[in-house]
C-alpha cells in the first residue's frame, strides 16, 4: 500500500508519452510551483517535490521501464524514492532550471544559505511478522541522524561570539559577475556560500550547527500494514540547518515470509493435506490459523485442488476492522501403510464399485525368458 501518486498522473501525461513530452510537462510544473514564485507555500513546495520525483523516474528509460511494470515498488532502492530536500532537486536538475530562469542565480540557490532551512527527511526499513500485521505492535527503532547543536542552538557560533554578514557577498552567499547583458552567480569564496562569518565557532559542533546523534524512538505500527507501507513520523528526521525545523522520518515496512500462508491483500492462502477418506465422506479438520487453531468443514466428495474458505480469519484492513479470509487448497493425504482390516475393507469397497483390486494388463503377466 503506497500513498504515492502515479507518476504519469502527477505530470498530466499518457503512459505512452515521449521523452520530450515528459520534459515539457515537468518544466511547466516546475515553473508553476517553484519556491521562488510561491514563498512560504508548503503545498506548492510539496507539489514541486512530487513533480521532481516523477520526472526523475520517467526521464530515465531504465527506471521508467521498471516503474511501468512494477509501479513504485519497482524503483525503490534504485532511485525514484522522492525528493525531500530542495537542494537535491536543484543539484540534479540544474540544467532544466538554468534553461527556465536564464542562469544559476534564479534556480533556488539564490535563497540565502545562511537562513534557517528544514532538515532532510530520513528513510528507515523495518521487518515485522505476519502475526504482527494481524495485531499491530509498538516497536523501538534506533538510527543515526544529525540534530541541532544544543550548544549553539544551531547557529554554529560560540555563545560569546557574534555572527556577522559576509562583507564580500553582503550575506547572500553568492557573488554575481556581469558581462554585458549576461550575469553569472557563483558561490562566495570568502564565506563559502554561508553568507556569514563566525569569528569563534561553537566548540561542540565546530561551527556546523548540527551534531550526529544516535536516536531511539517508539513506533506504533498499525494492524493491516503491507509490504512497502510507509509510516511518516513528523519531526524525527535530520535536524534543520541554522536552527531550522527537523525533517520527517519515513519508516518502510517489510513483512517476513510465513512458513504456511501466502498473502494477497487481506486474504491468506495455504495448502492443506486432508485424509482421502475425509475428502470422500466430508468432516471436520482442525487447521492452523495466524492466531491459533480452528475447525474447518471439509465438504463431501471433495476433489483435489478444491478451495475451501474460512471466512473472517485473514488479515485486517488498514481502512477498516473487517478481516479477510483464509483459502485452503485441499490435497489428499494417503497413508504409507495399510492395516489388514483397512485393506480388507478397501477390497470390499472396490468390489462394491466394480473396481478390481487385482492388477491387469501388461504388468500382470510374467515375463518369459
Amino acid at each position: 500500500m503506497s500513498n504515492l501518486r502515479d507518476c504519469y498522473e502527477v505530470l498530466g501525461l499518457a503512459r505512452d508519452a515521449s521523452a520530450d513530452e515528459i520534459k515539457k510537462a515537468y518544466r511547466k510544473l516546475a515553473v508553476q510551483f517553484h519556491p521562488d514564485k510561491n514563498p512560504g507555500n508548503s503545498e506548492a513546495e510539496e507539489k514541486f517535490k512530487e513533480a521532481a520525483s516523477a520526472y526523475e523516474i520517467l526521464s530515465d528509460p531504465e527506471k521508467r521501464a521498471r516503474y511501468d511494470r512494477f509501479g513504485h515498488q519497482g524503483v525503490q532502492g534504485g532511485g525514484g524514492q522522492g525528493f525531500h530536500n530542495m537542494d537535491d532537486i536543484f543539484s540534479q536538475f540544474g540544467d532544466i532550471f538554468g534553461d527556465l530562469f536564464g542562469g544559476g542565480a534564479s534556480t533556488g540557490r539564490s535563497r540565502q544559505s545562511n537562513q534557517p532551512r528544514r532538515g532532510a527527511d530520513l528513510r528507515y526499513l523495518t521487518e515485522i511478522t505476519l502475526k504482527d500485521v494481524l495485531t499491530g505492535l509498538e516497536k523501538e527503532i534506533e538510527f543515526e541522524t544529525d540534530e541541532n547543536c544544543s550548544g549553539c542552538n544551531g547557529s554554529g557560533a560560540d555563545k560569546n561570539s557574534q555572527v556577522s554578514a559576509c562583507p564580500t557577498c553582503g550575506g547572500s552567499g553568492q557573488v554575481v559577475a556581469r558581462q554585458g547583458f549576461f550575469s553569472m552567480a557563483t558561490t562566495c569564496p570568502q564565506c563559502r556560500g554561508e553568507g556569514k562569518l563566525i569569528k569563534n565557532p561553537c566548540r561542540t559542533c565546530r561551527g556546523d550547527g548540527r551534531v550526529q546523534t544516535q536516536r531511539k524512538i517508539r513506533l506504533n505500527i498499525p494492524a493491516g500494514v503491507d509490504n512497502g507501507t510507509r509510516l511518516r513520523v513528523t519531526g524525527e528526521g535530520e535536524g534543520g540547518l541554522r536552527g531550522g525545523p527537523a525533517g520527517d522520518l519515513y519508516v518502510e515496512i517489510r513483512v517476513k515470509d510465513h512458513e504456511i500462508f501466502e498473502r494477497d491483500g487481506d486474504h491468506l492462502f495455504a495448502r492443506l493435506e486432508v485424509p482421502y477418506i475425509k475428502m470422500l465422506l466430508g468432516g471436520i479438520q482442525r487447521v492452523k490459523t495466524i492466531d491459533g487453531e480452528e475447525d474447518l468443514e471439509i465438504p463431501r466428495l471433495c476433489k483435489p485442488g478444491t478451495s475451501v474458505k474460512m471466512s473472517g480469519q485473514g488479515l485486517p484492513s488498514l481502512r477498516g476492522s473487517r478481516r479477510g479470509d483464509i483459502h485452503f487448497e485441499i490435497t489428499p493425504h494417503f497413508p504409507s501403510k495399510l492395516s489388514s482390516e483397512e485393506e480388507r475393507l478397501l477390497k470390499e469397497l472396490a468390489a462394491l464399485t466394480g473396481e478390481s483390486s487385482k492388477s491387469t494388463g501388461f504388468f500382470s503377466k510374467k515375463t518369459k525368458r
